[in-house]
């Protein structure tokens, strides 16, 4: 049939992400950094990722295409929300939750001085796992905790983010680019059903980043929670551009 639908300029996409959590019939998933659309009966071509793309790489156009099932997207709807609370099903060792404990003292280096920057820096992390796709959302380390939500690449362009953001925290890490789910879903699961004090979103001046914010903004309106929240930008050369 003849009906309205989106149309993607790949040539346009920078791969932000932020189309894919503005779609609330999970029609569009990131392939190879660029979004795409994945079923013509997942779109009803009401156009609701059209504001979200920075680049205008989407518009909306009206051709021959399959008709949008309801049932269909409903279905896959619920698969991408069960996804999140079976992901932990495999059995890996290492997705298992558990709260890292923490000693009180700070190690030294095998050296007679006694200059602090001769000091073992001790990691700040207090849960595994940390990525957003696989902590569960019933974790006990949640409640009444002051929740960081990191994209990856802040830890490897600010210095200090041990002492700085993730110390007192619990820590979770994600790449809106590359992971290809929504976090909103995940984190409003986790903000519903857990008492947290604060969020802190930490992420890069990147475009790509702008994901992460969306999708801890949607979560926080889902959950229904007033719950503070403020947003630390870090630059491509570690400093501190916002917040």
């Amino acid at each position: 049939m003849i009906r309205k639908i989106i149309k993607i300029d790949e040539e346009k996409c920078n791969g932000c992400g932020l189309c894919i959590n503005a779609c609330h019939e999970g029609a569009l998933e990131l392939v190879n950094g660029k979004a795409k659309l994945i079923s013509e009966s997942y779109c009803d071509g009401l156009g609701d990722c059209l504001p979200e793309c920075p680049t205008g790489a989407i518009e909306i156009e009206e051709r021959e295409a399959a008709d949008y099932d309801e049932e269909a997207v409903k279905a896959r709807m619920e698969e991408r929300k069960n996804h999140f609370n079976n992901i932990l099903a495999c059995g890996c060792p290492g997705s298992h939750a558990r709260v890292i404990e923490k000693s009180n003292s700070i190690e030294h280096s095998n050296c007679n001085c006694h200059d602090s920057s001769h000091k073992k820096m001790e990691s700040e992390l207090r849960q595994w796992p940390c990525q957003i796709k696989l902590v569960p959302v019933n974790a006990p380390y949640f409640n009444n905790s002051n929740l960081l939500i990191a994209a990856d690449c802040t830890a490897y362009a600010y210095a200090n983010i041990h002492n700085d953001f993730m110390k007192n925290k619990i820590t979770l890490i994600g790449c809106p680019k590359l992971d290809n789910v929504d976090y909103a879903d995940k984190l409003t699961e986790i903000l519903k059903h857990n008492d947290i004090k604060s969020v802190t979103v930490l992420r890069m001046e990147v475009p790509c980043c702008g994901g992460l914010t969306h999708a801890v903004k949607q979560a926080l309106l889902n959950s229904g929670k007033m719950i503070p929240w403020r947003i630390v930008v870090i630059g491509t050369d570690g400093s501190i551009i916002e917040g």
